[in-house]
């Protein structure tokens, strides 16, 4: 049932250098398991997952902690099956099904078939992998972070304007709206600081994970600093997670304007813990403080066991769950309207028993830590301390700002890059038998 990329060593001349980094990731958490899986045959093992029965938990897969938040590996590596995030390390079953939701997936199956025909037969080697290639899980928010596929930079004018396609096909206006502002704060920090060799608005990514199809699972990756978009399509179903999203400095003056980004996540966040009651704020607060960095699902983090914590959903009153919503939706909101109906309507299923944790101040300006975590969605927003960025805006070092947010959405219990849907798939279509 798995697809296995063939040649890859061969055809793609940066794929040495992929493989020499999680190498050293996999060294880093111990390299016991080279010798259990065979030698030099392990690495060639690293190139595809493998689809595996969700009710048995992989070997490792499930038992490293949170790490990852700021695009480093943590303690989890990509070398270890794919399994998701879990509270305690064992999958939620039956949470996601293929069925029809209805949600028109035409225009992104042609924009991608655009996409991918308007690039030159070395540069779609590049781009091009299996559904089950790990490159899904190869993305990282930081700038330094070596990626495959092909770069905006390697892109002429008329194949960049069918990758802009492709995004206006996946995504709202807003959310395409997103993605345009963190390059160009990208880029006009990385001038504001003398460094547009690392900073600048054409170091993103596209990859894609199979053959555009109505029938078959695909999806594509776009992947940079700060910008990180997963995008999957089985049928009419769309799964799109992991999603990273962030900026540093937020809000910058270019060009004479004064460009905004992330801002609906914090402003939702804070109007959200501000509509909790004095006692409902004393469970879901964890700490009064804010640390330089919390986020716990973040890149290469794709096992985190996280239990649940803070405050449950069915305490809420009904205005404090429309705001509670009003989180998730700052991101589902980037999707295409019939895709975001459709997650928001997932998530609003497990309304009751989703939890809510805080970390830091709620003031207008203050810098926070949330999570959402439900059985269907996991949300994160930290405001980081500043980073390589701070020069752009004079952030102190070491203190934590709205000025940097990192922010991720994912979907627990197996089903980041619609992995549970491309299980089933395989084990339920005839013509997989």
């Amino acid at each position: 049932m798995t697809e296995v990329d063939t040649g890859e060593s061969a055809e793609r001349p940066a794929h040495a250098n992929r493989r020499n980094f999680m190498r050293k990731v996999f060294f880093a958490s111990g390299a016991t398991a080279v010798a259990t899986m065979g030698g030099a045959g392990a690495w060639a093992a690293m190139a595809d997952d493998v689809t595996t029965d969700a009710s048995a938990a992989p070997s490792g897969a499930p038992s490293g902690g949170p790490g990852g938040g700021t695009g480093g590996p943590g303690n989890q590596t990509i070398t270890e099956d794919f399994f998701g995030l879990t509270t305690d390390g064992k999958r939620i079953d039956d949470l996601f099904t293929i069925h029809s939701t209805k949600v028109d997936t035409a225009g992104v199956i042609s924009a991608a078939n655009a996409f991918l025909a308007g690039l030159t037969d070395t540069q779609k080697t590049s781009t091009q992998f299996t559904v089950h290639s790990t490159e899904w899980r190869l993305w990282s928010n930081i700038d330094s972070y070596e990626r495959q596929g092909v770069s905006l930079a390697d892109l002429t004018d008329t194949q960049k304007a069918l990758g802009t396609a492709l995004l206006k096909a996946s995504l709202s206006a807003d959310g395409l709206e997103t993605t345009e502002k963190i390059r160009k704060i990208n880029q006009a920090a990385g001038e504001a600081i003398d460094n547009t060799t690392a900073f600048n608005e054409d170091a993103y990514y596209w990859t894609v994970m199979g053959t555009p199809s109505a029938t078959e699972p695909w999806g594509f990756q776009f992947d940079g600093h700060h910008l990180v978009v997963n995008y999957f399509v089985l049928g009419d179903q769309v799964v799109m997670s992991p999603c990273f999203w962030g900026s540093e400095p937020t809000s910058m003056e270019i060009d004479g304007e004064t460009v905004t980004v992330c801002h609906e996540e914090v402003v939702a966040s804070l109007a959200f813990v501000n509509s909790l009651t004095t006692a409902q704020q004393s469970v879901a607060i964890v700490s009064a403080t804010k640390s330089n960095e919390s986020m716990k699902a973040g890149a290469f983090s794709d096992n985190t066991v996280q239990a649940y914590e803070g405050l449950r959903g069915d305490k809420l009153n009904a205005a404090q769950r429309k705001k509670l919503l009003g989180i998730v939706e700052a991101f589902v909101g980037r999707a295409k309207a019939d895709a975001a109906k459709v997650r928001m309507s997932e998530v609003a299923q497990h309304l009751a028993d989703t939890y809510v944790t805080w970390a830091g101040g709620t003031g207008a300006d203050d810098a926070f830590y949330v999570r959402v975590h439900s059985p269907v969605v996991w949300v994160e927003v930290d405001c980081q301390a500043p980073g390589p960025l701070r020069g752009a805006y004079g952030g102190t070092e070491g203190v934590p700002t709205q000025m940097h947010v990192h922010s991720v959405i994912r979907t627990p219990n197996g089903n980041d890059y619609g992995k549970e849907l491309i299980r089933q798939h395989y084990l339920t279509s005839p013509h997989h038998h």
